[in-house]
Formats: structure tokens, C-alpha cells, sequence
């Protein structure tokens, strides 16, 4: 990937919005890029745990809203399904774990920080939502790029 988000913000800035501060990669790669599948979670991740590990992620970047309830939803395994699927990459506004055995997974993680525990009941997730946290919006079908300064998001595909 040769793209740099402060490249595309002063080549684009009438095009994109910039995630705020806090977020930052915790996966095994540096930067990401692809189309937003969006999922609203209630701290249980199990709506999740399907996506990744059932659906060809092939030019994707999932995008999810937990409200920053303080339980890791994404850890070791949901990022080896992220793997095995060929999704680029994962947002969360909200806590991951795993970290030590995660930075050797080649997909990007953006996150607040970590939690080891994990929300156990099973709740219902949402997909396709509009999500707004970090002062922007991510839309289903948006493009996302995301590097070591920052995570930008736009209607359509830039680079």
C-alpha cells in the first residue's frame, strides 16, 4: 500500500473526515485501506465473531461501535478469522486484548486500548448502520484508509 493519509487530506481535504484522538494500531500490520462494513455492538461481540469468521473479506475494513464499553471484543482469535478472511482491517471504538499474540497477525487493529475481559452474555449486533463516534460518521460502503497518523474516511474511493 503506497497511500499516506496526510498525503490524501492536503490532496482531498474537501473529501474526508479524520477520526479523532485516542485510537491506535494494535495489529500486525501499519496500514489498511478498503470499503466500511459497519456493526453496531452491545458489548458481546458474538455478531462479530460471525462476520469475520464466515464472510470473504477480500477490500474490506470493518468499522465497530461498542459505545467504548470498557470489554475487549476483538482478541487473538477473531483477528486469525480477520486473517483467514482477507480483511484489511478493524476499528473499534471500544478495547481489544491479546495484544502480545495479535502484533504478529497481518491485519490492522485501531482501537482505544486494551481489556482483558471479554462481555460473555450474548446480545444482539446491528449491521449496516450508520455509526458516529471520534467526531465522524462511517457509512456501510464508505472508503477508509488508515496509517501510522491516522484513520480518514470518505464517501468514495481515493486512491
Amino acid at each position: 500500500m503506497t497511500f499516506f493519509t496526510a498525503d490524501i487530506c492536503d490532496d482531498h481535504s474537501d473529501k474526508v473526515s479524520v477520526l479523532g484522538t485516542g485510537y491506535k494500531n494494535y495489529g500486525g500490520v501499519s496500514k489498511c485501506q478498503g470499503e466500511i462494513i459497519t456493526i453496531k455492538l452491545e458489548k458481546n461481540n458474538t455478531e462479530l465473531i460471525k462476520l469475520l469468521r464466515d464472510e470473504n473479506g477480500s477490500g474490506k475494513v470493518v468499522v465497530v461501535d461498542v459505545a467504548q464499553e470498557y470489554y475487549a471484543v476483538v482478541g487473538e482469535n477473531l483477528m486469525k478469522f480477520a486473517q483467514q478472511n482477507n480483511y484489511n482491517g478493524i476499528i473499534i471504538n471500544g478495547y481489544i486484548r491479546d495484544t502480545f499474540q495479535i502484533t504478529g497477525i497481518p491485519v490492522a487493529l485501531f482501537a482505544l486500548g486494551t481489556c482483558s475481559r471479554k462481555y460473555i452474555p450474548v446480545t444482539q449486533g446491528k449491521r449496516g448502520l450508520k455509526l458516529s463516534f471520534g467526531g465522524i460518521e462511517f457509512n456501510h460502503g464508505d472508503y477508509l484508509y488508515a496509517d501510522t497518523d491516522g484513520v480518514i474516511v470518505s464517501p468514495k474511493k481515493i486512491v
